[in-house]
């Protein structure tokens, strides 16, 4: 790589005529003339991401020079661009392909008892640590992540939740770019005991209050808690809290790395690992609920069938906010301990080649990709870019996330079989994220298999016949494979009857990964299962057991008795010369006619503005619509660009363009201005809403204190003047406390203690608040035990002395066992000891280990010990918080005695392990122990 490239006047001029050259072509002459340095591509240009994806490469060929990866995504202006240039390295006339990786070595294959995801890490961290786990490219630059970094990184974040108040189940939202940070940040909330929702960050900044202002819906509907994303972001996502009730913090990734490092929060199998947000969800949004046992069973199947080992590479460029890339390949290739090699997927947007390169470079064996980016590579991938190239380790292509299109199979085989690639490599695939990831695939290295189905029978009846060699108009389907192990597919009816073989309907399943349904979208959950199968929303037939995917059933258009499926029109329209490919949708309307009869529209998105030229367009797409479909379209919208609204993952949203086409919305362009105005607008009201309930808190907390004052003072007098007295007295005090501060009280099972006059309470200690509850909810008389600092408290001192409270030394040793010994006698003798065998308290949260001291005193008293769990006494007041005091509910749970099985250190040892399932079953916070 040469160095950087030397200023030259004419930049300016030869940068200008290149962009001049492409809004020519995609706009007009009168809109290419008046660009200028300081033209918005977005908003004078009409040049959106895909454009400035095509610029890229044009600019890198006039100037010799390779851009840095995140080039598309931060440019606004050509002056932005003219910038990037002249800071990128030179690199003659492409890049050449010189050294190789080796084969990774195989490694010990992970047990199948491994049950959940944070299980699987640290098996990976505790058995071949410095194994490469991930290697993220940027541009030039690599970094490589071992286990037991990620191990690492994971439980500082995860400590830095926990001091942020992440409780158990907690959803924290996740939106930050390709990189070690959104690695970090996954592994972190799940150690941390919470659920990580990956939100698609913005691709540029001037998208960012839009980007935001649309994330709301989902945040509101996972009651995220915090978000994590970029310092950029973050700035402006702090408008987000006041419309977020649910929100407490939203942080950067440096912002969670204080506060050491904790270990993983106890999980299980069944405990939520993810929620998946389906593509298109911000309107209505559909959190799919995935369990560490659905994804683990996902992964292991899709790994059987694809014979994975650990030996295998894999490659991705794809989003980890979209299913494919997070579930597919990276959670993937974390469980089985398998490299994998990322690049942001801008990298690749921005010159597909690199994909490619990827794979030559690292001998990639696995890599998965929509049916577009396998088209991307036909169209911007030119032969000097890969001179030297080899495909030949890449054995399993998967195409899935999208339709998959036969005849980009059957072109990317030929164009890239002199560079090693095997055909047979083409993997279609079916999957989606109500069955995490994947649900058919086809047998490894057999290639696509094709059905031709007669083109009039199927869109008259439904029935896939096969058409003779002859015919000169089918329609050609791509068999996605049989179910994974463990999962089943059936084609039904409307009515929930199962259809024979090549029947088209619609594509329902059920399995081991499947999701239990959508978070707090009962609607769309009743919605999804049909007798026992869950609806994938799509229609298909079955032939043999291979399953071949025709379309949706939301944008299936019904006309004079015929099924028409958009996709194969959309596609033709948009190779029409003057139409924006990937920017048409097809669909049914009846929003601008009377009556209820459906009109076919075809919605096109063209940078065209001459009126010869658009009727020219206009007619050649009413002919291909007769070609295609035999009916002519009711109406054809020709719209700016901008006008179809997509999915995160560039898939058309029919049905919102539906939405805008009948509102009359087509053709209106939104600007980031007022985008971010309206935004900033919006939140004021939330915001307005937030300063009251900070000065609500603010008049809470200082009327705590002034109770605290007020029923505190009286009570250590009369505790000074009737010290008989004093624990009633002190009671009193606490249950006034409770009533005055609208803090509900709530007891469970307090006859256990009604029934048990001599026994040991342990309770656990998330509070300062942990005593004043204990005395208003427990029954009877009770000897309150407490470390030695608090006796020399001068009023809280006195107060505890009064009630009868036992001070223990727990600095000195000798002085603690001593202590041991009196408390014993003391139990021995009937007292009802409390004790909190955690010790102090920690400002994390979650059920640290347990001192031995009480189980040791019930053990060698022979009394029963009787677990006590309290919930809700950390989020009123949280130890080492400056904070203000919050209302809530506290909840005190009271276990069944555990009587001792002996007096020796073993039966000790017994009482702490009962005692502790016990709390940790009620108390509501994580088990740091396990």
């Amino acid at each position: 790589m040469q160095p950087n490239r030397e200023y030259r006047p004419n930049d300016v001029a030869l940068l200008l005529t290149v962009v001049r050259e492409l809004v020519a072509e995609r706009r007009c002459a009168d809109a290419a003339a008046a660009a200028a340095l300081d033209s918005g591509f977005e908003r004078d240009l009409g040049l959106d991401s895909l454009a400035l994806a095509e610029l890229l490469p044009r600019v890198e060929e006039a100037f010799g020079v390779s851009l840095q990866a995140g080039t598309l995504g931060t440019i606004e202006t050509p002056r932005d661009l003219l910038a990037a240039i002249r800071s990128a390295p030179c690199t003659g006339a492409h890049r050449l392909f010189e050294g190789r990786y080796a084969v990774p070595p195989h490694a010990e294959r992970i047990p199948d008892t491994i049950a959940t995801l944070t299980e699987a890490l640290a098996w990976h961290a505790r058995v071949h640590p410095d194994r490469q786990h991930v290697r993220i490219l940027h541009d030039e630059a690599q970094e490589v992540v071992s286990y037991r970094d990620l191990q690492r990184s994971a439980a500082r974040v995860a400590a830095g939740l926990l001091a942020r108040d992440l409780r158990l189940g907690d959803a924290v939202a996740l939106m930050l770019p390709t990189g070690r940070d959104y690695f970090a940040g996954f592994t972190g909330v799940l150690l941390a005991g919470g659920v990580p929702v990956p939100i698609y960050p913005p691709t540029r900044p001037s998208q960012l209050a839009d980007h935001l202002r649309r994330q709301v819906g989902i945040l509101n509907n996972a009651r995220a808690r915090l978000l994590v994303t970029d310092p950029g972001a973050a700035r402006l996502g702090r408008l987000v809290q006041g419309q977020v009730a649910s929100m407490r913090h939203v942080l950067t990734p440096a912002e969670l790395t204080d506060c050491g490092e904790v270990g993983a929060v106890g999980r299980d199998a069944t405990d939520v690992a993810l929620l998946q947000y389906t593509s298109g969800s911000t309107g209505n949004p559909k959190g799919v609920v995935l369990t560490h046992a659905n994804l683990l069973s996902n992964i292991r199947a899709m790994a059987q069938v694809a014979h994975v080992s650990t030996a295998d590479v894999f490659i991705s460029w794809l989003p980890l906010y979209h299913d494919m890339g997070l579930i597919g390949a990276w959670l993937s290739s974390l469980y089985f301990g398998l490299p994998l090699v990322v690049m942001p997927p801008s990298t690749f947007l921005a010159r597909p080649a690199r994909w490619l390169q990827a794979i030559h470079t690292h001998r990639g064996t696995l890599s998965a990709g929509p049916n577009f980016a396998y088209e991307l590579c036909l169209r911007k991938i030119g032969a000097p870019e890969i001179e030297g190239l080899d495909l030949s380790s890449w054995r399993v292509a998967f195409n899935g996330a999208e339709p998959v299109h036969a005849d980009t199979l059957t072109r990317f085989a030929e164009r890239f079989r002199p560079y090693g690639f095997d055909p047979r490599a083409l993997t279609p695939v079916y999957g989606l994220a109500e069955s995490c990831v994947g649900l058919t695939f086809p047998p490894m290295g057999r290639g696509p298999v094709v059905d031709r189905v007669i083109r009039e029978e199927f869109v008259r009846s439904g029935r896939a016949l096969r058409a003779a060699a002859g015919d000169p108009d089918p329609l050609r389907f791509v068999s996605c494979g049989v179910p994974l192990p463990g999962h089943e597919i059936r084609v039904a009816d409307t009515a929930g009857n199962a259809l024979g073989d090549r029947r088209e309907g619609r594509i329902e399943f059920r399995g081991s990964s499947v999701t239990t349904g959508y978070f707090r979208n009962p609607r769309a959950t009743q919605a999804l299962v049909r007798r026992g199968w869950l609806d994938t929303g799509d229609l298909g037939y079955l032939d043999a057991g291979e399953l071949y995917v025709t379309g949706r059933a939301k944008d299936l258009i019904i006309r004079a008795g015929r099924n028409l499926h958009p996709e194969e029109l959309e596609a033709a329209v948009g190779d029409l010369p003057g139409i924006r490919k990937g920017c048409v949708a097809v669909f049914a309307s009846t929003g601008r006619r009377t009556g209820d009869t459906e009109q076919l529209v075809v919605l096109a998105e063209t940078r065209q503005i001459d009126t010869a030229a658009l009727a020219a367009l206009h007619d050649r797409i009413g002919t291909i619509t007769i070609d295609l479909l035999g009916a002519a379209p009711d109406d054809v919208v020709l719209a700016p660009p901008g006008a179809i609204p997509k999915t995160s993952s560039g898939k058309i949203r029919r049905a919102a363009s539906r939405e805008s086409y009948e509102r009359g919305m087509t053709g209106e362009r939104y600007r980031p201005l007022w985008l971010r105005a309206g935004f900033a607008a919006t939140a004021a009201g939330s915001y307005l809403r937030w300063i009251g309930r900070l000065v609500g808190g603010m008049v809470f907390d200082a009327w705590c204190w002034c109770l605290l004052v007020g029923v505190g003072v009286p009570t250590v007098l009369a505790a000074a003047l009737l010290p008989s007295r004093a624990p009633a007295v002190a009671r009193r005090a606490a249950r006034s406390l409770a009533l005055l501060t609208g803090t509900r009280l709530i007891v469970a099972n307090a006859e256990q203690l009604s029934r048990t006059p001599a026994c040991v309470v342990v309770v656990n200690h998330p509070s300062y608040l942990d005593g004043i509850a204990l005395m208003a909810a427990l029954p009877g008389q009770y000897t309150f035990v407490a470390g030695e600092v608090l006796a020399t408290k001068p009023v809280l001192g006195f107060l505890l002395r009064r009630v009868g409270t036992v001070f223990v030394q727990r600095a000195d040793r000798e002085q603690g066992v001593a202590d041991t010994r009196r408390l014993t006698v003391a139990a021995r003798a009937g007292r009802r000891l409390v004790l909190f065998p955690e010790g102090g308290l920690s400002p994390l949260p979650g059920l640290r280990p347990f001192h031995m001291g009480a189980f040791v005193i019930a053990a060698g008293a022979g009394r029963p010990v009787v677990p006590v769990a309290i919930h809700g006494t950390r989020s009123i007041l949280q130890p080492g918080s400056h904070r203000f005091v919050h209302c809530g509910v506290v909840h005190v749970t009271v276990g069944e005695p555990i009587h001792p099985a002996g007096v020796d250190w073993d039966a000790a040892v017994e009482l702490e392990h009962r005692a502790r399932n016990v709390i940790s079953e009620h108390c509501g916070e994580p088990d740091r122990v396990r």
